[in-house]
């Protein structure tokens, strides 16, 4: 009679220990370039809502032959409350007070903190667009606190805590939109700073 070995399949302890142990070192060091890489998304999210919401302002200024004005708020309620401010949670875009419209009329609006948190937003608290869609100055639009210098390129700077890459979005005097990496120059790459 032969007696039969038999070998139990699976995992030892010591296996799964040292399986467990490997795969929390390679975690933790990754966790540096992720949250670095969480911080970046909350500024391009953020950096697009804006840029999204400068460019509908400058073509409905187009479209309706009307002056815009496009303001950060902190108002989660624009189309009743509105009141500018530097590095507002929200965007809003309001018909501008003019010789046509004898008040403001509200527009749109959109959010830009509630997208991502801790994200921080440094610039004009509005800017106004005239009827061709060009970057004009206006003290009188009918917004409280939003008052437009008209100076170009206007800027944002978009940057939050743990990000390596600032961005911005510039308007230009044509009224022209963009978003650029200010550690890029125009000169190097499409996307650069000028």
């Amino acid at each position: 009679m032969k007696s039969r070995t038999r070998r139990a399949s699976g995992f030892t302890l010591i296996e799964m220990m040292v399986t467990v142990t490997l795969l929390g070192i390679l975690t933790m060091l990754a966790m540096p370039s992720f949250s670095t890489w969480i911080a970046n998304n909350k500024v391009r999210t953020v950096s697009d809502s804006l840029q999204n919401g400068l460019r509908f302002a400058q073509s409905e200024a187009l479209r309706r032959s009307r002056p815009m004005v496009f303001s950060l708020t902190n108002s989660n309620s624009p189309d009743t409350s509105l009141a500018a401010i530097k590095n507002g949670s929200n965007w809003s875009v309001n018909v501008s007070k003019s010789s046509l419209d004898a008040e403001s009329v509200f527009v749109q609006s959109g959010v830009l903190s509630d997208v991502a948190s801790g994200v921080r937003i440094t610039g004009d608290a509005a800017i106004c667009f005239n009827a061709m869609g060009r970057l004009v100055p206006n003290t009188d639009t009918g917004v409280i606190n939003a008052s437009c210098s008209g100076k170009a390129p206007a800027p944002y700077v978009i940057e939050a805590p743990g990000s390596d890459r600032p961005l911005r979005v510039l308007v230009a005097l044509g009224g022209q939109v963009r978003m650029c990496d200010p550690a890029r120059s125009l000169s190097d790459s499409p996307d650069g700073c000028p």
